[in-house]
């Protein structure tokens, strides 16, 4: 634990627990209590106990099933909104499609991110990925009522937001604006993308408005996500943007026209195979603590188009795309970074405009058409 994220000045972060399972919340319950910047101060069985006892409980973070006897998680989640409307909602569902459908939706009403549980009490006992990320998310995403709170408090300074427990820390609060370079006089000639918290929500807003660019370009996209949920998010992608979607298959020709997807549990990279470009898959271990990672693709766009990668950086924990990012920049690209202000967690974009690669860090809002600016050539 660092010492930012156990600093007494602020509150335990309080977390309800709402599953009906009770070997899984008595499971999560002991992680919680370990950590000494979040208390869990409700454990209830249903969705109908959650939206009864929010205002009584009042937590901060919820970790929310989906599968429920009485109330399902999809029912309880714009009730309990209602009730605690800055409440932090985590959906939490095993790797079904139908449920990862479901969690799409509960994003789209409100929540903030979910999480896929192990599929069962043997897996979940052994579950350190499990585990690791349910403590990020709470930890992250409850930054925001954390520093609500230090503002509250007349006898509070505000500090740095809390870091979390492992090397995949956010980006460090610093006193001045990040260093923006002026973008390569190089013509872009790919787009590049990475994602993680928040994520789809913004990458369908942008590919809607990006049209063009997807024509003309090959969409590149690695997605923090398990597999299921990537498949699904590429229906999504596919659908808002009116191009064709789907995860990238290993060996396939990368051409312009469509948007791959980095597949869940599989890195995703580009690569040359004779006259042609096509999409490399690999097993190998997790980099930046994720599996699809954004680093292995933005480094192995640099093979293959040089100084034509166009870099963007999207909301996200983490720093995951900074590394891969100062290679793009080494080699003549350029990277753009979503705005803390648009983003749900300002880690990896963070990350990329404190390392000082990034020539714009625009509001999600903007991103869409400056990108579709810079591959009509203009280099402002």
């Amino acid at each position: 634990m660092s010492p930012a994220a156990a600093d007494s000045r602020y509150e335990p972060l309080r977390v309800m627990l709402v599953d009906d399972s009770v070997v899984i919340r008595g499971l999560i319950a002991r992680w919680i209590e370990a950590e000494p910047d979040m208390t869990v101060v409700g454990s209830l069985r249903t969705g109908l106990d959650a939206v009864n006892q929010v205002e009584r409980i009042n937590p901060d973070v919820a970790i929310l099933d989906i599968e429920m006897p009485d109330m399902d998680g999809i029912t309880a989640l714009p009730q309990l909104l209602a009730k605690k409307r800055n409440l932090i909602v985590i959906m939490a569902s095993t790797l079904t499609r139908r449920n990862a459908e479901i969690s799409f939706k509960a994003m789209a009403l409100g929540a903030a991110d979910y999480i896929p549980k192990p599929e069962s009490t043997r897996e979940i006992s052994a579950a350190d990925i499990f585990k690791h990320d349910l403590l990020q998310k709470i930890r992250h995403l409850g930054a925001r009522v954390r520093r609500l709170k230090s503002v509250a408090s007349p006898s509070i300074a505000p500090i740095a937001q809390a870091a979390p427990a492992s090397a995949a820390r956010p980006a460090p609060v610093t006193s001045s604006k990040p260093m923006i370079r002026p973008f390569s006089p190089s013509m872009p000639r790919a787009l590049l993308i990475g994602s993680s918290t928040g994520g789809p929500q913004a990458l369908m807003a942008l590919v809607a408005e990006i049209g063009p660019v997807i024509d003309r370009v090959p969409v590149l996209i690695t997605q923090h996500m398990p597999p299921t949920f990537t498949t699904i998010l590429a229906e999504h992608l596919a659908r808002a943007s009116k191009r064709p979607a789907h995860e990238g298959i290993d060996g396939e020709p990368i051409k312009p026209g469509t948007i791959y997807l980095a597949p869940g549990g599989k890195h995703m990279r580009a690569a040359k195979q004779g006259a042609n470009i096509v999409i490399a898959l690999d097993d190998g271990p997790p980099v930046n603590f994720c599996k699809p990672a954004v680093d292995p693709l933005f480094t192995s766009g640099i093979d293959v188009w040089q100084g034509g990668v166009l870099a963007l950086v999207l909301t996200g924990m983490g720093s995951d795309g900074m590394r891969g990012g100062k290679e793009v920049v080494a080699a003549g690209g350029n990277v753009i970074a979503q705005d803390e202000a648009t983003s749900v967690v300002w880690g990896m974009p963070g990350a990329a405009a404190n390392a000082g690669i990034c020539s714009a860090i625009l509001p999600l809002n903007q991103i869409g058409a400056k990108i579709t600016r810079l591959f009509s050539g203009d280099r402002s």
